[in-house]
C-alpha cells in the first residue's frame, strides 16, 4: 500500500495507459481522481476505483477548465500528492509526400496544432495549475507522459515527436524550478504498448514493432502503470528530472 491515502490525479484516465495507471494506484491505496473528455468511459472507469475516487470531464487544453478542476479537487480532498499528465492524442502524417517532382500531400496544420495543444500545452496547463498547490504543501510528484519517439524520432510523426520531446525538456526545467519546494518531476517514455490506439494499426505494423523489440512482445498498460507507481513512491525519493524508458529494449526503425 505504497500510496495509502495519497491523492493522485491522472489525466486521460478513462482508457488505455491512463486507466491502467488509475487502477494500479487504487490497488496501492490511493484516492484516485481521473479526468478525460470521454464522459462515458470516465464514469465506467471511476466505478472500478473505489468509493473515494472521482471523475471529472475536463479538456486539458482549456486552462480555465483545468484550474477549476484543480480547485474542485482541493476542496474535496484537501491536497494533491501526485499529478500524472497522461492525456495525449495521435494525428500522424508525413511532413510532405513528394514524388516525381510533385507535392502530393503534407501534414495538415490543424493536425499539428491539435497534437501540440493536447500533448504539450495540456501538460503545461495541468502542471502550472497544480504546482502552487504542491509548493504550499512542501511536496508532491509530477509525472509526464513522453515516448521513446521523443528520444529517437519516428517516421510520420512530426507533431507527436515534437510534443514528446518537448515534454522531456519541460520535465528537466520543472525539476530544477520546483525542487526547492520538495516537488519531484519525472517523465516516462513508453515503447509500443497494447492500447486501443495501437489496436487500430494494421497487423503487419504491429508484428514489425514486436520484431524490433528484444523482449519479443508489446508492452502492456500495466507495465507503464508500474513505472509511474515506482516514480511516485518514496522509493524514488532521490530521482527527479529523469526520463525512464519502458520499451522492452526497442530500436525504433526508419
Amino acid at each position: 500500500m505504497r500510496m495509502q491515502d495519497r491523492v493522485v490525479l491522472v489525466t486521460g484516465g478513462a482508457a488505455g495507459i491512463g486507466r491502467a495507471t488509475a487502477l494500479r494506484f487504487a490497488e496501492e491505496g490511493a484516492k484516485v481522481v481521473i479526468c478525460d473528455v470521454n464522459e462515458a468511459l470516465g464514469q465506467e472507469t471511476v466505478k472500478l476505483l473505489g468509493p473515494q475516487a472521482a471523475f471529472y470531464k475536463i479538456n486539458v487544453t482549456n486552462r480555465a477548465e483545468v484550474q477549476t478542476w484543480i480547485e474542485a479537487v482541493i476542496e474535496k480532498y484537501g491536497r494533491i500528492d501526485v499529478m500524472i499528465n497522461n492525456a495525449g492524442i495521435l494525428r500522424d502524417g508525413q511532413l510532405i509526400k513528394f514524388k516525381e517532382g510533385q507535392l502530393l500531400g503534407q501534414m495538415a496544420e490543424a493536425d499539428f496544432d491539435q497534437v501540440i495543444s493536447v500533448n504539450l500545452k495540456g501538460v503545461f496547463n495541468c502542471t502550472q495549475a497544480v504546482a502552487p498547490v504542491m509548493a504550499r504543501q512542501h511536496g508532491g510528484v509530477i509525472l509526464n507522459a513522453s515516448s521513446i519517439v521523443g528520444l529517437d524520432g519516428n517516421f510520420g510523426q512530426t507533431n507527436y515527436v515534437a510534443t514528446k520531446a518537448g515534454v522531456i525538456g519541460m520535465t528537466k526545467v520543472w525539476s530544477r524550478e520546483l525542487g526547492k519546494f520538495g516537488i519531484r518531476v519525472n517523465a516516462i517514455a513508453p515503447g509500443f504498448i497494447s492500447t486501443e490506439m495501437i489496436a487500430s494499426m494494421p497487423e503487419k505494423v504491429i508484428e514489425g514493432m514486436k520484431a524490433r523489440t528484444p523482449l519479443g512482445r508489446m508492452g502492456e498498460p500495466r507495465d507503464i502503470a508500474n513505472a509511474y507507481l515506482f516514480l511516485a513512491s518514496d522509493e524514488a525519493s532521490f530521482i527527479t528530472g529523469e526520463t525512464l524508458r519502458v520499451d522492452g529494449g526497442i530500436v525504433v526503425g526508419t
